[in-house]
């Protein structure tokens, strides 16, 4: 792993002395691109600094073994720097990992109800409130895009959006098909139902990463109005936009104002175009083999979510827990851990480091 590592700690130290030489500069858009990469490179070339140095540590023990009056001292030491040399090997495999440019992102949720009539959207419902709870564990700001309701304590569908450092790396585990079996409220017999909700992740894009001309798409305005016809506005605020080429519709009426939900309408449609791109890419790489774990896969029943046993099940990852109303109450951190350190492991043994 050394000669993986070397490049990359010159590269570092190469970027310290142009950065220390400011006065040869002419271009100072430089300067900020070298001071850029430079704090990306940071963390690994510290760990990478730190590696090395127990290392010489260990050699330096391992030659003082065979020394009558330092021997003991040295065998003392051995055991916790073999044990901090193999912590630090781990660390930089996972740092020499490409890094998904999405992850430090914010992101878009979109929930839908799928199959349980009533239940599948109570239960899209529970799936919102988990994933605010979660983002209010982390300290993330949840906004509400779009809902629509299904007057049972249900939603048919929610969009909303979370802002946050490191949201995406975190949330872009969860989407694909979620699944509950408990007795709803309305079963006089106690029969357990099944019911399933999907879950979609986007990472929020940036303009220059997609183009979606304007001839592309076509705004419809409405009024917005509550469930039941409540508080039906005079203006027609309320946008759905509609993309010609693949007929995928947005539609927000939550903003105060027409351009106000034009632009979150935009953002939410640039988004969907872009992810279905990178699902597109991925499905391609992947040919001969889909990758297990944040495939993003749509139709993918990932979760299961078993109320009378308080029972969660991963089936991505095997991975089985009875804390269900602490997950359901936001205590996902857990779950999300055993898939990003599965996914790491996978990515590893793909790049070959070792």
């Amino acid at each position: 792993m050394l000669d993986k590592i070397a490049g990359i700690e010159a590269r570092y130290e190469e970027l310290e002395r142009l950065l220390a030489d400011q006065a040869s500069v002419t271009d100072y858009s430089d300067v900020a691109a070298w001071a850029q990469e430079r704090a990306a490179l940071a963390e690994l070339y510290q760990t990478a600094r730190e590696y090395r140095g127990v290392l010489q540590e260990i050699t330096d023990a391992e030659g003082l073994l065979e020394s009558p009056e330092l021997s003991e001292l040295a065998a003392a030491e051995l055991p916790p720097l073999r044990a901090r040399e193999v912590t630090l090997a781990d660390q930089l495999r996972v740092l020499l990992l490409p890094k998904d440019a999405r992850d430090e992102r914010n992101v878009i949720i979109e929930i839908r109800a799928g199959a349980g009539g009533d239940e599948a959207g109570i239960f899209a419902n529970d799936l919102f409130r988990m994933y605010t709870r979660y983002a209010d564990r982390k300290g993330w700001k949840t906004e509400i895009v779009s809902t629509s309701e299904t007057g049972v304590g249900g939603v048919k569908e929610v969009i909303f959006q979370v802002n946050g450092n490191g949201a995406f790396s975190r949330l872009k585990y969860e989407s694909g098909v979620h699944r509950v079996q408990r007795v709803p409220a309305t079963e006089a017999q106690g029969r357990i139902h099944t019911s399933t909700a999907t879950v979609a992740v986007m990472a929020e894009v940036q303009d220059v990463e997609i183009d979606v001309p304007d001839s592309d798409i076509r705004m419809e305005v409405y009024r917005a109005g509550g469930a039941g016809g409540q508080h039906v506005q005079k203006n027609s605020t309320a946008v759905r936009l509609i993309h010609i080429p693949t007929g995928m519709v947005v539609q927000c009426q939550d903003e105060r104002s027409q351009m106000q939900n034009r632009l979150r309408a935009l953002g939410i449609l640039k988004a969907r175009l872009f992810d279905a791109e990178q699902q597109k890419q991925q499905a391609e790489i992947e040919s001969s083999r889909r990758s297990q774990i944040g495939s993003g896969d749509r139709s993918e029943k990932i979760r299961t979510y078993n109320f009378p046993q308080s029972r969660i099940t991963d089936h991505r990852i095997g991975l089985t827990t009875h804390n269900l109303f602490g997950v359901m109450e936001g205590d996902l951190d857990d779950i999300i851990d055993e898939l990003a350190t599965r996914d790491q492991a996978e990515k590893l043994a793909e790049a070959g480091i070792n």
